[in-house]
């Protein structure tokens, strides 16, 4: 796959200012990088130079890093944005399949391009960060045109880096996720009062049916250890090779990310005696509970729900953080208290034709999309005023 020169790239005709791009982000300081962000895990030093020292980026995965830098007359790093060059469009979760179908069927060559974003990550976020986001994305633009590649793109990007992108005329895509907001609950069984007695019924029997017979434990910091992570693994590879036919992290990925971001992390675990037969892996945010993978090894009716979504709920009531983020897609999240939230990606499509095709598509689907979140809204097992 071809690589922009690493070095520096011309990133603003009106300022002069120039933009590095490094060969990744665990050469980087992780102190001058963290300071960037806003204390998402995600767009942590740990997690991304994690993904890099595991294997799961970097040669053969289609994912090459290719962090772009913004740095004052200092030399002091003050702008980032987490970037890949892309072979495919395998783990973003913003599905351009049919873009790179439509552009090659015209005779171009849609990879690589240039991805900013969390891989395997379907999380909402900053993606911009730091002090100038309009010198990085006339960096990422120089980029993708001098390197003749055929787009950029900006997944689950934040509402601010939604703002800046649209600054430029860059195309916005929407999408939908299900997300669990604390409204000042007490107890789990205060966030079951909100809602509508037939759910409330569901969710206790649903509780009952999962834990029969099982015992559950949330485990911090020191008290994952290789066992813990072993067990995680093999949850963590069922699930990734029924749904992408092979797992996209590594086995080291784990135990990197144990070791440098073991306070963020919350391990789920679900034993039969003392055998671990399903788990859930979440991060910790400021504010969220991310869930972010799970798996068993035994086939328990609710389990899945207990161990992602109302235990994340409990833990999260009883942390104080103000929501939990479970993933991508999952209609199902709904009716058990998860509500729809719009989630927007941005795309720099140099070729003008290309880009008023897009164009064309995105507002049709966006019309789709807000029509899907109001009946989604509506579908919402919360009681209202005139309910019981």
């Amino acid at each position: 796959m071809p690589t922009p020169s690493s070095g520096k790239a011309m990133a603003d005709r009106e300022s002069d200012i120039v933009a590095k791009i490094a060969a990744g982000v665990a050469g980087l300081n992780p102190h001058a990088w963290d300071r960037l962000g806003n204390g998402d895990p995600f767009i942590s030093h740990a997690f991304l130079s994690a993904l890099e020292d595991s294997g799961s980026v970097g040669p053969g995965t289609g994912w090459t890093p290719a962090p772009i830098l913004v740095e004052d007359e200092g030399s002091h790093l003050v702008a980032a944005a987490p970037a890949y060059l892309k072979s495919h469009s395998q783990g973003e979760y913003v599905f351009d399949h049919g873009w790179a179908d439509a552009w090659e069927r015209a005779g171009g060559q849609y990879y690589p391009k240039l991805q900013v974003a969390v891989p395997f990550t379907p999380v909402p976020g900053p993606r911009l960060l730091g002090s100038r986001p309009q010198h990085l994305l006339a960096a990422i633009e120089a980029v993708t045109i001098q390197n003749e590649l055929s787009s950029a793109h900006i997944t689950f990007i934040d509402d601010a880096g939604v703002s800046e992108c649209e600054r430029r005329g860059w195309l916005v895509r929407e999408g939908v996720q299900y997300h669990w907001f604390n409204r000042g609950y007490s107890s789990f069984d205060d966030f079951l009062a909100a809602l509508r007695h037939s759910r409330r019924k569901t969710i206790r029997k649903e509780r009952r049916a999962a834990r029969d017979g099982l015992e559950f434990r949330a485990l911090r910091s020191s008290e994952i250890g290789p066992a813990e992570w072993d067990a995680m693994w093999l949850f963590y590879q069922d699930t990734g090779s029924r749904k992408w036919g092979r797992p996209y992290l590594t086995r080291s990925f784990f135990d990197q990310v144990g070791e440098r971001m073991g306070d963020r992390l919350l391990l789920l675990l679900a034993y039969r005696g003392e055998r671990p037969i399903a788990g859930a892996l979440n991060l910790i945010g400021p504010d969220a509970l991310y869930g972010r993978y799970w798996g068993c090894v035994e086939d328990v009716p609710f389990l899945h729900f207990e161990l992602c979504f109302y235990q994340a709920i409990e833990w999260a009531i009883a942390q104080g953080l103000a929501s939990v983020q479970a993933g991508a897609q999952g209609e199902h999240k709904v009716i058990r208290g998860y509500e729809p939230v719009i989630t927007r990606s941005a795309h720099f499509i140099p070729n003008r034709s290309f880009r008023e095709a897009v164009g064309d598509f995105l507002e049709s689907e966006r019309a789709g999309i807000a029509s899907e979140a109001g009946w989604l809204r509506d579908s919402l097992p919360y009681r209202s005023s005139s309910s019981e």
